[in-house]
């Protein structure tokens, strides 16, 4: 069977050709989110991943905003327009249109536009598989924008940042965006900047002859020259001492390496990739990192959201957790209990997704029964209250949350009347659920979801 092409936003303010346009579209494979103008379109993309936008322009003002308004949601999100008579698409070009057509083109020049604007915006993997992103379980429109933005630049050669809290899985990124880019047959080698001493931290890095130092009995390489040819991962770059720091600087700039004890440097072919929960730019002005190691380092930046930006996986990521440590304990364990579901989804999660996955291998070996009970989830999250002591501004969030989670649970995921007792229209009550990490469909009496980017 043919596999689905990607999910495609169509937004067209004339019903008729927008009915026409999302018939052929839905014909020709693709699933279709359809908005009738720029907010519901902004509303969509705020809950609903989608691989392109498809926009029908009329008016040249309202095509750069819109287009400026898409791409700070999405910075990658490929927008293909098509153009009104008389518009200039010079200027929509310039204001971010991936490309333009008139909107009397043949269906086959359609086609064509929208097969290249797909493969260059990266947004579709059904190309290349999803293999690269297997270990990151999400469906989030955050995360959904990250990996579109990763799988676009592992591809190239550029260094890349990844900024991010302690427990968002900055190296389940590195070596998703290594197994995306041509590195990927060669080696993926890790280390720990903050781990390691720094006497040692130098020879695990550049490597050493036998008789540098004390105890160097033998050569080693280095893991420059073991990731030679692959990736170099340094996660926790920020910890890394000024020394050390102007070394590497060296390596990245002469693309060689010389080994403690040695005379000579050998040539090495290294992508680095480092990760971060410092804010660098701090400890530039503070003078614990060097700014032209910085920008050496950070050609790109991606940045991972904490769990709290991304609430909406709690439930994905817990039942993957739970799957894979039931296996592992033997336990006949096949999911949570709807209030147990609901204290995941009103902790706090200061450690993010490696804290998540700590409780539920908590909870599922302790389980004696086919779900896991809510007293499990609150035992192992004691501790951990949702309410704790916080500012004024992280009670308000804590508080929208709730009411907002109360509201979908009351009306069974239904937006319309959730909106309706919160006296909010639909558009502003979607942005609500958007900031909160909030779907409307984790919230539905079947407890089905509908089909979307999952990364398991």
């Amino acid at each position: 069977m043919t596999a689905p092409r990607p999910r495609l936003l169509l937004l067209d303010a004339d019903p008729a050709r927008r009915a026409h346009l999302h018939d052929w579209l839905h014909h020709d494979g693709h699933a279709v989110t359809a908005a009738e103008n720029s907010a519901t379109a902004l509303d969509a993309l705020a809950t609903t991943p989608c691989a392109a936008v498809l926009a029908a322009i009329d008016d040249e003002g309202t095509g750069a905003r819109l287009l400026e308004a898409v791409h700070a949601h999405q910075a990658v999100l490929p927008v293909l327009v098509l153009a009104g008579d008389g518009l200039d698409t010079a200027a929509l070009l310039h204001h971010g249109a991936a490309a333009c057509l008139t909107q009397h083109c043949s269906r086959d020049t359609l086609r064509a536009e929208l097969t290249r604007v797909l493969a260059t915006g990266a947004a579709d993997d059904s190309a290349g598989g999803t293999d690269w992103r297997a270990e990151i379980v999400s469906r989030s429109t955050a995360m959904h924008a990250l990996l579109s933005e990763a799988r676009l630049v592992a591809g190239t050669d550029a260094s890349v940042l990844i900024r991010g809290a302690s427990g968002t899985g900055k190296e389940l990124l590195a070596r998703a965006l290594h197994r995306a880019s041509p590195r990927a047959a060669r080696a993926f080698v890790a280390i720990n900047c903050a781990a390691i001493p720094e006497h040692l931290l130098e020879s695990e890095l550049f490597g050493h002859r036998r008789g540098a130092f004390t105890g160097a009995h033998g050569d080693h390489p280095g893991l420059l020259r073991e990731a030679d040819g692959g990736t170099l991962f340094l996660d926790e770059i920020g910890d890394m001492p000024l020394a050390l720091q102007a070394k590497l600087l060296r390596v990245l700039q002469e693309r060689s390496v010389r080994a403690l004890g040695s005379s000579r440097n050998t040539a090495v072919d290294v992508r680095i990739i480092s990760a971060t929960h410092h804010d660098l730019q701090q400890a530039m002005a503070a003078g614990s990192f060097r700014a032209d190691l910085y920008y050496r380092l950070k050609v790109v930046a991606l940045d991972l959201p904490a769990l709290e930006r991304r609430r909406e996986d709690i439930p994905l990521l817990a039942a993957h957790f739970l799957a894979r440590a039931a296996r592992r304990f033997g336990r006949q364990v096949r999911g949570f209990a709807p209030r147990a579901m609901e204290e995941l989804l009103a902790a706090a999660w200061p450690g993010n997704v490696r804290q998540l996955q700590n409780v539920v291998e908590q909870v599922c070996a302790l389980c004696t029964g086919a779900l896991v009970p809510r007293h499990l989830v609150a035992r192992a999250l004691d501790g951990e209250p949702r309410s704790a002591l916080c500012s004024y501004e992280d009670a308000r969030r804590r508080f929208e949350h709730d009411y907002l989670s109360a509201l979908l649970r009351l009306t069974g995921g239904n937006v319309t009347d959730a909106a309706r007792l919160a006296a909010r229209n639909r558009t502003e009550f979607y942005r609500l659920l958007q900031r909160n990490g909030l779907r409307p469909e984790h919230f539905r009496p079947s407890g089905e979801h509908p089909a979307g980017a999952l990364w398991a």
